[in-house]
């Protein structure tokens, strides 16, 4: 398989992203002075700009990647959510899977960059798990969504902002099972062991030690292994996929009872921000293509490190990672 039949493979894929989403905000310019009310550095603002974040940049991913994404989350309905729609629509993306809320703030995150480094970053959010009514009319998108189209996977993007709550994920992993469907998982502490039955867990290292109580003091390669055997066989997942920052990735098949490492690729990091969420779309896509879990692995630890290179959260260049799936042999 080359690189070109791999996105042929991608395309068309069906796949629903569930989870928080949010609205990245950057606020950029110059700092040439001191503030006279406090010792704090004045941004003059020259240029302010969106993006869609969270699990909406899963979803920008996997159509940058040719597939078809379903963004299913809650959002308020307020002038944020109105924005957040807007963006959407700028990327020709479906809007009719958002819930709205009259009782949450639609999440956004500012960012306030001085002479190119980020200086402070505001959040405006809530963080409340969904109340009944949210709850009900959230799951009842999702199984429309999931009784009346073809879904290849389902990828829950948690942020721990509320949206996805232990009762929803339990339902809705039970849906996907019944019909056969892929179940990936970007996890946060809150929600670490709810997602039993699934087919791929993705916790970054900080995730797991908080997951699983362990303080993996030494990070041996031997003790990252028996906390993902352990934590595969406790919960019936399949695969469990940690990233390990600039050490690259370990991932543990519990079907195979093989464990692997990739090594990360040497790259200049320019910002490290939505590299998971890139991670998460395209090990999706490979397991939705039939990859093995080497090449899977070592497919998306490659696409990790490519968004690093580039300033801010971005989508997954795909003429660049066919590229580089190409120089380093891994089809």
């Amino acid at each position: 398989m080359t690189s070109n039949e791999l996105f042929c493979a991608f395309s068309g894929k069906k796949v629903l992203v569930l989870g928080d989403v949010m609205i990245d905000a950057y606020l950029q310019g110059r700092v040439n002075r001191i503030s006279p009310e406090a010792p704090v550095p004045i941004v003059d603002i020259e240029e302010r700009y969106y993006r869609l974040g969270g699990a909406a940049n899963v979803a920008l991913n996997l159509q940058s990647l040719s597939a078809t994404p379903i963004l299913c989350s809650v959002i308020g309905n307020d002038e944020k959510g109105e924005l957040f729609s807007r963006l959407m629509a700028e990327k020709q993306m479906d809007t009719t899977a958002l819930v709205r809320s009259e009782n949450r703030k639609t999440t956004i995150k500012y960012r306030v960059i001085g002479n190119r480094l980020q200086m402070l970053r505001i959040d405006e959010e809530d963080r409340h798990p969904l109340d009944e009514k949210e709850t009900d009319d959230y799951l009842s998108t999702i199984k429309k969504i999931v009784d009346n189209q073809e879904i290849d996977a389902i990828v829950f993007e948690d942020y721990d902002k509320g949206v996805l709550t232990p009762g929803v994920i339990r339902l809705v992993v039970g849906w996907a099972r019944e019909r056969g469907i892929i179940v990936t998982v970007d996890p946060k502490k809150r929600n670490f062991n709810h997602y039993q039955g699934v087919t791929l867990f993705k916790p970054n290292l900080k995730e797991l030690r908080e997951g699983m109580e362990v303080s993996l003091t030494d990070d041996s390669e031997e003790g990252i292994h028996q906390v993902m055997k352990s934590f595969a066989a406790d919960n019936a997942i399949d695969l469990v996929f940690t990233t390990l920052s600039e050490r690259g990735v370990a991932i543990y098949d519990r079907r195979a009872d093989r464990f692997y490492t990739q090594p990360a690729y040497l790259r200049k990091i320019s910002d490290v921000s939505g590299a998971g969420d890139t991670v998460i779309s395209v090990a999706t896509l490979c397991l939705t293509a039939g990859l093995d879990t080497l090449r899977t692995a070592q497919i998306a630890n490659l696409s990790g490190g490519i968004v690093c290179e580039h300033s801010g959260v971005v989508p997954i260049p795909p003429e660049q990672m066919k590229q580089e799936i190409e120089k380093y042999s891994l089809l």
